[in-house]
């Protein structure tokens, strides 16, 4: 093997151009193993062939649904200084503030509206609190309202295509 490799050297070509020549016992095992085995193997390689396809496609339908989730994630940011912004201002008499107000509400709308086209959804803040899709911030006394029922909501939950990308803030009655 050595000789091979100076030689190649010598003569400038690589060890892959170098193919080692198959020794007659070599070739009467390769003519020993049933056909069984290779079918076996064959059958082996095409199914684990079959999965890796299968996982590549799902991988790449993954990253087409859940790709933009990050950035989505802080355009939700945008979207809660919006609804704070219309919720201190929308009491407000002077005409010029109500002006700014509807603005920034249709901004906000339309903002909401591509983010429902990408596949954003709001989580059902009203009956009972699911840990799935909640996260109590506390508990209160609350009349009419039975234990585990949602009281109010400090931040709206949002899911993507089907995913959760943000739980709901809420109070849970006691």
């Amino acid at each position: 093997m050595e000789n091979q490799e100076l030689n190649t050297e010598d003569k400038g070509t690589n060890e892959a151009d170098v193919k080692p020549e198959m020794t007659s016992e070599e070739a009467q095992t390769l003519k020993a193993v049933p056909e069984e085995d290779w079918k076996s193997k064959y059958y082996y390689l095409a199914a684990d062939f079959e999965n890796q396809r299968k996982r590549f496609q799902k991988d790449k339908e993954d990253t087409a649904k859940y790709g933009s989730e990050k950035m989505i994630r802080e355009l939700l940011d945008v979207v809660d200084n919006l609804e704070r912004t219309i919720e201190m201002l929308k009491f407000d008499q002077d005409p010029k503030v109500k002006n700014i107000v509807f603005g920034v509400d249709m901004v906000k709308k339309q903002f909401s509206d591509v983010l429902l086209k990408n596949g954003l959804s709001e989580v059902k803040t009203e009956g009972v609190f699911d840990p799935n899709f909640h996260e109590a911030m506390g508990q209160v006394e609350a009349e009419g309202k039975t234990s585990g029922q949602i009281v109010s909501v400090q931040q709206k939950g949002y899911i993507l295509n089907g995913r959760l990308t943000r739980a709901a803030k809420v109070t849970v009655a006691k």
